[in-house]
C-alpha cells in the first residue's frame, strides 16, 4: 500500500514530495521561538518544497506567485537592483550583509550566559521576563523582542563589544550622516523592519519600558530617558497607539514588565501624535488685503509659529526632559531627499503626483523632527515599518532600503511563524491574453474608464468594459465568457433610463413652490428633485443594482 504522506529525509534539508506543498502547510515554526526553519525558493521565489534547517537570511523575496505567463519583461514585484546596496561618501554598503550580521551578533550574545551580557541589571531581569515567564495572557512573539534586543545590543552592549561591533555603529553613523541635508545635524536613527502583523506596537511598549525603567532607577546615564514622541501617519493609528500610554492597563494585563516596575513605568512622559502637527500653523490669520495693509512698505509679516511655538502646542509634556526617543510607525514616510542627482528619472501624471505628496509628506514629518532635535535634543530615532523603502519623489530608487535599518523580520519570515496569512492573488486570467493577470493590476485597465469626482445615486451605470469582464470572471467563479451576468446589465439599463426620465419630469412648477430654498437650490444644482428637500412622502427612484 502506497502510503500519500510527505516524505522527510534526513539532513541539512528535507524534501517533501507534495506539489504546491509550501501553499498547503505554510507554516514550520513557532511564532514564540528561534525560527529555525525555512522553505527553500528558486532563483525566481518560487518555493521548491525542500525545507531548510537553518534560519532564512534576511533578502528581499516575495511570498507573492508570479504568473503562470512570464515570458518578456522582467515583473517590478521582486525586488530593485538598487535596494541591495547603499552609495555614501563614495563608499558602498551591502545592506543584507549588514542586516545579517547585526543578527548573528545578536543570537550570539543572547546564547551568553546572564553574567556575560553586559547590561544593567534592570535591563538584565527584563530580558528574562520576556523570554521566560510564564505569561497568562498574550506572550510577546519571537520577533518583537529580538526587535527590543537589536536596539538595547546597539545601546548597551555594542560600544563596548570591540572592533567588529564598533564597525556596526560606525555603519549606522555613515549612513544617517549620508541621508542628512546639507548644514543639518545627522539624527541617530535605527529601522527595525516587521511584517504587517508582526506586532509593532508590542515593540514600541517594550522599548519604552526598557528606556524609562532604566532612566527613572539610573537618572545620571546618559543613554536612557523616559520622555518618548511617537509619530504616526495618520488620526487612526495615532488612536491606536493610545495603549502606549503610561498609565494604561494594557502593561499590567499583558505582563510587559514585572510587577514591581509598574511604578517606576508609570513615570513615562509619552506624547502620541501625527506628522501633521509638525506643521507651523498662522499666530495672526489674515486677508490677503489685511496682510498688504498690515505690512505697507516694510519687511514682510511674520505670523506663522516658530520652531519653539510649535513644538510647545505638539509636545508640551516634553518640555522640560533634555534627551527624547522618537518612536516613527510606519516611518517609510519620513526621510529626506537625496541630495546628490535623481535616481528615479522623469515622472509623469499620476506617478509625478504621488511623488509630489510623498515629498511634502517627508518634508513636514522629518523637519518636526529636526526641530525637536535642535531645540530640546533626540538621542535617538527608531523607526517602524513593514516596509522601510524610500518611495517614489525621494530622488532614491524606489524601493532602496532604508541604510539604517538593522533588524528584519519579513513577510515570509511571518507566514512561516504563523503569524501572518498566505496572500492569495490571481495568477492567470480564463483566457489567452496578456503576461500579467488582469485582476492583480486592475486598475490600470479600468481606471481611466471610472471617470473623476465621487458618483452620485442618480448617476447612469457605465457598462462592464470588455477588458473587466475577463477580470470579474476570473475571480468572482461566474461564467468565463463575461464578468457581470446579462440581466443584471440589462436591469442596470432600465434603471438608468427611469432616472434620466424622472430628472427630466420634475415640474418647475414643484421648483418654485417646493424648493425655492437655499437647501433646495443646492440639491437642484447636485441632480436632486427639490421637492425631496421638503417632503419625505414623495417617493424618490427605486434603489440601484448592485454595480459591477
Amino acid at each position: 500500500m502506497q502510503n500519500d504522506s510527505p516524505r522527510i529525509e534526513l539532513g541539512r534539508a528535507e524534501t517533501l514530495e507534495t506539489t504546491d506543498l509550501f501553499y498547503e502547510r505554510p507554516i514550520l515554526n513557532s511564532p514564540y521561538d528561534y525560527p529555525g526553519r525555512h522553505w527553500e525558493l528558486d532563483e525566481e521565489n518560487r518555493p521548491t518544497n525542500r525545507v531548510i534547517e537553518q534560519r532564512r537570511p534576511s533578502a528581499y523575496v516575495s511570498p507573492i506567485p508570479r504568473p503562470r505567463r512570464h515570458e518578456g519583461q522582467q515583473l517590478e514585484l521582486v525586488e530593485h537592483s538598487a535596494a541591495r546596496t547603499w552609495d555614501a561618501a563614495d563608499e558602498q554598503y551591502d545592506l543584507t550583509a549588514f542586516i545579517n550580521g547585526v543578527r548573528r551578533a545578536v543570537d550570539q550574545w543572547r546564547a551568553l550566559p546572564e553574567s556575560a551580557w553586559r547590561v544593567t541589571p534592570e535591563t538584565a531581569r527584563l530580558l528574562r521576563h520576556w523570554r521566560g515567564h510564564a505569561f497568562g495572557d498574550v506572550r510577546p512573539f519571537f520577533c518583537q523582542v529580538e526587535a527590543a534586543e537589536t536596539a538595547i545590543w546597539l545601546t548597551e552592549v555594542a560600544p563596548n563589544a570591540g572592533r567588529k561591533a564598533g564597525g556596526f555603529l560606525k555603519h549606522l553613523a555613515r549612513a544617517n550622516e549620508g541621508a542628512t541635508a546639507e548644514g543639518a545635524t545627522a539624527l541617530d536613527r535605527v529601522a527595525l523592519k516587521l511584517a504587517t502583523g508582526a506586532g509593532k506596537t508590542t515593540v514600541m511598549a517594550l522599548l519604552i519600558a526598557w528606556q524609562t525603567v532604566n532612566a527613572v532607577r539610573r537618572p545620571s546615564s546618559p543613554r536612557f530617558t523616559k520622555g518618548f514622541l511617537v509619530v504616526t501617519p495618520g488620526v487612526t493609528i495615532r488612536r491606536r497607539l493610545r495603549v502606549l500610554q503610561a498609565n494604561d492597563p494594557d502593561y499590567a494585563r499583558r505582563e510587559l514588565v514585572p510587577q514591581d516596575m509598574l511604578r517606576d513605568l508609570e513615570k513615562a512622559r509619552i506624547v502620541i501624535t501625527n506628522y501633521h502637527a509638525f506643521q507651523q500653523r498662522e499666530t495672526l490669520p489674515l486677508s490677503a488685503g489685511g496682510r498688504a495693509l498690515l505690512q505697507g512698505r516694510g519687511a514682510p509679516l511674520r505670523t506663522r509659529e516658530s520652531d519653539g511655538q510649535m513644538l510647545q502646542r505638539v509636545m508640551p509634556e516634553l518640555m522640560g526632559l533634555k534627551r527624547h526617543w522618537v518612536l516613527n510607525d510606519e516611518a517609510h514616510h519620513c526621510y529626506r531627499e537625496k541630495p546628490a542627482a535623481s535616481d528615479e528619472g522623469a515622472l509623469k501624471g499620476d506617478d509625478r503626483r504621488k511623488a509630489k505628496k510623498n515629498r511634502e509628506t517627508a518634508r513636514v514629518w522629518m523637519s518636526g523632527i529636526e526641530a525637536v532635535h535642535g531645540k530640546l535634543g533626540v538621542q535617538r530615532v527608531v523607526d517602524l515599518s513593514a516596509t522601510p523603502f524610500f518611495l517614489r519623489g525621494s530622488c532614491y530608487a524606489e524601493g532602496t532600503l532604508f541604510p539604517w535599518t538593522a533588524s528584519d523580520f519579513s513577510l515570509m519570515d511571518a507566514i512561516e511563524c504563523g503569524i501572518v496569512k498566505l496572500p492569495r492573488v490571481p495568477v492567470a486570467d480564463n483566457v489567452p491574453g496578456a503576461e500579467m493577470p488582469q485582476f492583480r493590476e486592475l486598475w490600470k485597465h479600468v481606471g481611466k474608464k471610472m471617470g473623476r469626482g465621487r458618483p452620485t445615486r442618480y448617476d447612469s451605470r457605465p457598462s462592464c468594459s470588455r477588458r473587466s469582464k475577463r477580470c470579474t470572471a476570473t475571480t468572482s467563479g461566474r461564467s468565463s465568457s463575461g464578468g457581470r451576468p446579462a440581466s443584471a446589465c440589462r436591469r442596470a439599463s432600465s434603471w438608468s433610463a427611469t432616472t434620466r426620465r424622472r430628472r427630466s419630469s420634475s415640474t418647475t412648477g414643484s421648483r418654485a413652490s417646493a424648493g425655492n430654498t437655499p437647501t433646495a437650490r443646492r440639491r437642484w444644482s447636485r441632480g436632486a428633485s427639490p421637492s425631496s428637500a421638503t417632503s419625505t412622502s414623495t417617493a424618490g427612484p427605486s434603489p440601484a443594482p448592485a454595480p459591477c
